[in-house]
């Protein structure tokens, strides 16, 4: 047996959790009626799973929050209660904190560009975030098919760009994790579905 240490989450990680519950407890998945919690507590097990620490997994239950549920004041609570790292983490993670949101292809190419020059922590969250969102529409995919992308506002060919692109990015800034390569496989399979 190793007598390595193993890292255990903290108080903060639960704190964490119930704060996300609560500010996406009126929010389902898109098209769907499944509990938007789903998705965070996803991206957090994956974050953990390719080896990220509580920061990076807190980040990952509250990487849509800024985005979703308040834009800067909840930013500003997320560095109180969290620290600047996570928030630093989840701001990186964050496509558009404004409302209106500027138009999706605008803001898709600015979010590749701030992406392709992030720091591996929000690399991590944002490929554990993608990874999560691509299986989702692979599983829709099996049942709906083609109805599956109606729900995209990018479509099959703006939201299947939007991933490739994102895959790129990471593969130019040296990233060759699981994340990203389970990542890439998804969507190969969902470019060559009929």
């Amino acid at each position: 047996m190793n007598n390595q240490q193993i890292p255990l989450l903290s108080a903060r990680f639960e704190k964490a959790l119930v704060y996300a519950a609560q500010l996406h407890a009126q929010q389902l998945r898109k098209g769907s009626q499944v509990p938007y919690i789903s998705h965070l507590l996803s991206v957090a097990a994956l974050v953990l799973e390719d080896g990220g620490d509580e920061d990076e997994a807190i980040a990952g239950l509250l990487h849509d929050a800024v985005e979703d549920q308040g834009g800067e004041a909840t930013r500003q609570e997320i560095s109180r209660q969290f620290g600047e790292r996570v928030a630093a983490i989840v701001e990186g993670c964050t496509d558009s904190d404004t409302i209106p949101k500027p138009p999706w292809r605008e803001r898709k190419q600015a979010y590749i560009e701030r992406f392709r020059y992030a720091g591996s922590s929000v690399r991590r969250v944002s490929l554990a975030d993608k990874l999560h969102n691509a299986r989702c529409i692979a599983t829709d995919y099996y049942s709906q098919k083609q109805a599956t992308w109606n729900k995209f506002k990018g479509g099959r060919e703006g939201t299947l760009w939007y991933y490739r692109s994102i895959i790129e990015a990471a593969r130019e800034a040296g990233e060759c994790s699981f994340l990203l390569q389970e990542l890439a496989t998804v969507i190969d399979y969902l470019e060559n579905c009929p």
